[in-house]
């Protein structure tokens, strides 16, 4: 028998209202001299408010958990999870992949919603550290696990094509919860398991 937590949540995303961010968009682009009578911009205002609403738009998914009959008591980990959000900052994107890791306790979880907790988190304005914090901490809290970890690279265009214009550069975050940060032999399995394999 499994066990299901639907999100819910302060943070939950209200619905996006598309007609109203379309006239939004199209105020910011005339504002910036974007010229939108060609017919290939008539209907960019419309297709922005589209894309930044499918961005920001966490999908719904129930946490499916199981019971941990065969006792099992090594890591679980997901390499290389896609990660694609807003910098809070200046709303562009930044985008990378995160290592998702737990050493179980009574329950496991489905494997497939161990990237749906990071699309979720993802589908928001964001800092990358904050992120990282939110999918291991809820992964605790709702798996009651021994120890989570995530880790988090990403390249953040607010940083490569604008400011510093430094193109390549990933940030790097993690977040280790319980025995991952606790136990320094568990700590570095689980980071030996997130690098890449050569």
């Amino acid at each position: 028998m499994s066990a299901r937590t639907a999100w819910s949540g302060p943070s939950r995303v209200a619905d996006p209202d598309l007609a109203r961010a379309a006239a939004g968009a199209r105020a910011l682009l005339d504002s910036l001299g974007v010229d939108l009578a060609s017919e290939s911009l008539a209907r960019t205002p419309a297709r922005m408010a589209a894309a930044l609403a499918e961005l920001l738009t966490p999908r719904p998914f129930e946490m499916t958990t199981f019971p941990n009959d065969g006792g099992y008591d090594e890591l679980i980990v997901a390499r290389g999870v896609p990660v694609r959000s807003l910098c809070e900052h200046h709303m562009l994107p930044f985008v990378g992949t995160a290592h998702v890791g737990y050493l179980p306790g009574d329950r496991i979880v489905g494997l497939s919603k161990l990237a749906r907790v990071v699309e979720h988190f993802s589908r928001r304005p964001q800092v990358q550290e904050r992120l990282t914090t939110q999918v291991s901490t809820w992964l605790r809290d709702r798996l009651g696990a021994a120890g989570v970890g995530v880790v988090v690279e990403a390249e953040h265009l607010c940083m490569t094509l604008r400011g510093v214009q430094a193109p390549g550069t990933t940030t790097v975050t993690s977040s280790l919860l319980g025995v991952l940060r606790d136990d320094p032999r568990t700590r570095a399995e689980f980071l030996a398991l997130t690098r890449p394999q050569r």
